[in-house]
């Protein structure tokens, strides 16, 4: 290819320089009929002459050569999408993304998470365990430039313990579907999908049939309504002295709204919630919750939330929830790691299905909780976590649990 065909390609993409641009090359005269087209592109940075100070326009370029001119070009915001796709390799070569060709080989992505998790259990001196393989694969496509659809599949088997059954046994179920996109300047996300942001994890983490829109940045106000769906059926319970899993409906219908914002070093969050005839509690579940976190030093960060427990249920007190991070393993960074302690005060009413790896107590509970995560390679993050609660109300019954973890993702 010749670089005077290359000049009429490149125009065609809209580079732009100014018109007065001095031409640098001594082999183009004033009188040349591409001058002011190599002068502006010369002046816009996209081709370059010989070491000789040549332009050298009847000269034959490779395919390398010409490469350099479509990335320099689209670096100038050019729109040249064909040129793009067909120099695409040696593009990659030249190490230049080329994002819209991603963009459209991306449509759909599969990923996917494998967790290897154990429990040992010791409820007023009554001892279980068990070791369970989760797997889950998600599918998420691009409908259009405002909306996706996302599926999750999830199978989890049972390797072993008493509370695992004999080992063998699995269960494979579509968990999650649902949409996310955009109408007017609202965020929406619809269908079956997991809320495990209430307040981390210490409300409620599980999944709801649900729409939830949310608007704003620096003030970010989120709210939601639907129902619950039923339990994951992974926390296990001590009822009438008998150790099982804990699937029943959670509750009824829900709803949820919150605002979050960032006061200084301070991310605030302030939320209502309300869950009608949780199962857990017998009744209705309904929060005014604050959090606060901070940064007090170095890579370390103090955080806690206060419930206001408006339950409908007798002798509803407030919670309180206080922990400390330091660092954290990320999955992308090999040999990073984080430690945590939290101490938990959460009466009956300022919870219905928590992030516990406990077997939490049946009236409220009063404890502390720590852990270590450890990033053993990329994308391999272990953990290992340890709980020590006593039931706030009732028979006051003491737990301890050990969890440890390794996870996978992909």
């Amino acid at each position: 290819m010749k670089k005077s065909l290359v000049l009429a390609m490149a125009m065609a993409l809209g580079v732009t320089a100014s018109a007065y641009a001095a031409n640098p090359f001594s082999d183009v005269p004033a009188g040349h009929w591409a001058y002011d087209s190599v002068a502006k592109l010369a002046a816009a940075g996209v081709v370059d002459g010989y070491a000789d100070g040549a332009f050298a326009g009847d000269k034959l370029i490779t395919r390398y050569e010409m490469a350099q001119i479509v990335a320099k070009a689209m670096a100038k915001g050019a729109d040249c999408d064909k040129l793009a796709a067909e120099f695409a390799d040696e593009l990659d070569t030249l190490g230049v993304r080329v994002a819209k060709l991603e963009k459209g080989a991306d449509a759909v992505k599969i990923t996917g998470e494998m967790r290897l998790r154990y429990y040992g259990y010791d409820k007023n001196g009554a001892e279980d365990d068990k070791t369970l393989l989760r797997t889950r694969i998600f599918v998420k496509g691009q409908v259009n430039d405002d909306w996706s659809a996302t599926a999750m599949l999830e199978n989890i088997q049972n390797i072993g313990g008493e509370l695992g059954g004999e080992g063998g046994e699995e269960d494979t179920k579509l968990q999650r579907a649902y949409v996310n996109g955009k109408v007017g300047g609202l965020a929406v996300q619809a269908g079956r999908y997991s809320f495990c942001d209430f307040d981390g994890g210490l409300v409620y983490d599980s999944r709801v049939d649900a729409v939830q829109v949310a608007y704003g940045k620096d003030i970010k106000v989120t709210a939601a309504a639907g129902k619950v769906s039923n339990s994951s059926g992974m926390n296990v319970k001590l009822k009438d002295g008998v150790w099982g899993p804990d699937n029943t409906d959670v509750a009824k219908d829900m709803a949820y709204v919150n605002v979050a914002t960032k006061l200084g070093m301070v991310d605030t969050k302030l939320s209502y919630y309300l869950f009608e005839e949780a199962s857990e509690i017998g009744a209705d579940v309904e929060l005014y919750n604050i959090n606060l976190a901070m940064p007090i030093a170095k890579n370390l960060k103090l955080s806690g939330v206060y419930m206001i427990n408006e339950s409908d249920i007798a002798d509803a007190d407030d919670g309180w929830v206080v922990g400390l991070n330091y660092k954290g393993a990320k999955a992308s960074v090999p040999g990073s790691w984080g430690l945590w302690a939290k101490y938990y005060v959460q009466p009956e009413g300022t919870y219905v299905d928590p992030t516990w790896e406990a077997a939490e107590p049946n009236k409220g509970w009063e404890g502390y909780g720590v852990g270590v995560d450890y990033t053993f390679a990329k994308n391999i993050v272990a953990q290992v976590k340890y709980y020590d609660l006593e039931e706030e109300t009732g028979a006051k019954d003491e737990q301890e649990t050990l969890y440890a973890q390794l996870n996978l993702t992909f």
